[in-house]
């Protein structure tokens, strides 16, 4: 079974860390709803909900069973950095994509201190 995943920052394609999902379907560039902020970890960002948030840029891509797992080996859910949740999108495929449940990683950890980055990374 395939998965519908929303990635942003290095995953996305031309990113430092695309490598880790190039090998799955790409299917389109979308953003999130109004309800999420993104911030500078120090070379990488994190996305957290924030209900008075903004509309992140992303991908979504089709992923396979084990392209699941490794990328929550690299979003390092087991230890508690990210989370994988359903996301709420934005745009034209927004009821498509909600009735398939597109998810996406959310950073669990502090971001007292932490630049905004806005949008896009």
């Amino acid at each position: 079974m395939k998965t519908l995943v929303f990635v942003y920052g290095t995953l996305k394609r031309g990113g430092s860390n695309h490598s880790w999902i190039e090998k799955q379907q790409f299917v389109a560039e979308a953003r999130t709803a109004p309800k999420y902020r993104m911030y500078d970890l120090g070379g990488y960002p994190g996305m957290v909900r924030d209900d008075n948030g903004l509309s992140i840029e992303g991908e979504v891509w089709r992923v396979d069973e084990a392209g699941l797992a490794h990328l929550d080996v690299l979003e390092d859910t087991d230890g508690g950095e990210y989370e994988r949740v359903k996301m709420e999108l934005a745009g034209e495929w927004t009821a498509q994509w909600t009735a398939q449940c597109v998810e996406g990683y959310i950073y669990l950890r502090s971001v007292e201190g932490r630049p905004e980055v806005g949008v896009c990374w």
